[in-house]
């Protein structure tokens, strides 16, 4: 199974690459995929990474586990392919983000020309077992995307970290609040969004703000 990280991002992350934790997660996930459908498609498990290049990073959305139906889930957290319905929590995300920034609710479901902007759209767990929500947590991917996010706190500057739900939350602890902004509020899912913990965050126009303010370009949400 290949599991290359591109884009700049081997330079931050290779000794990490090369630890035992990493070599055993890898051999666990050619074996799921090789023994029962799983997702994103292999070929998406990066893709976070693919398409948005370290030197160019802006933003960091941190999602828990990849979308476990048939389709679904396509490497980006919380997006899904051109084709796929909305599922509820990116129905909110499109729903503040038209309430936020006045932008019309858009056809498709994959944030792909986010990460493009330089926009980080990081699962916690890169991979799941078809209809098998959290499958494939405690195996190593965890500990992998901690650093991830410790790494680009330490590596960058500037960076704005969306810090959804109370899973994302607890983040916080590995980024260094005088060089990053970090945004928090209850997660887009629908229980958390209708007791009125996501809506009205504004999350998107706080960032474009200080990213302006930092003298970078706002993201095209």
């Amino acid at each position: 199974m290949n599991m290359e990280i591109n884009n700049g991002w081997q330079a931050i992350l290779e000794d990490e690459l090369q630890k035992d934790y990493f070599t055993s997660l890898k051999r666990f996930v050619g074996e799921e995929y090789s023994k029962n459908p799983c997702y994103p498609p292999e070929e998406q498990i990066f893709r976070a990474f693919d398409l948005c290049d370290l030197q160019e990073l802006k933003v960091v959305i941190l999602g828990q586990d990849p979308y476990h139906g048939a389709g679904q889930a396509n490497g980006l957290s919380f997006s899904v392919s051109p084709e796929i319905p909305h599922p509820p929590s990116l129905r909110n995300i499109f729903r503040e983000l038209e309430e936020d920034l006045e932008k019309p609710y858009p056809d498709s479901g994959d944030l792909g020309d986010w990460a493009r902007q330089g926009v980080l759209l990081l699962n916690a767990t890169l991979t799941v077992r078809a209809s098998e929500a959290g499958s494939h947590q405690g195996r190593g991917w965890e500990k992998f995307t901690d650093q991830v996010i410790k790494r680009i706190s330490d590596a960058c500057e500037g960076v704005v970290f969306m810090l959804w739900g109370g899973f994302a939350g607890k983040k916080h602890r590995l980024i260094d609040k005088e060089k990053h902004l970090i945004l928090q509020s209850g997660h887009p899912s629908p229980l958390s969004a209708n007791r009125g913990y996501w809506f009205g965050n504004r999350h998107f126009s706080k960032c474009n703000r200080y990213l302006e303010e930092k003298g970078k370009a706002p993201i095209k949400w």
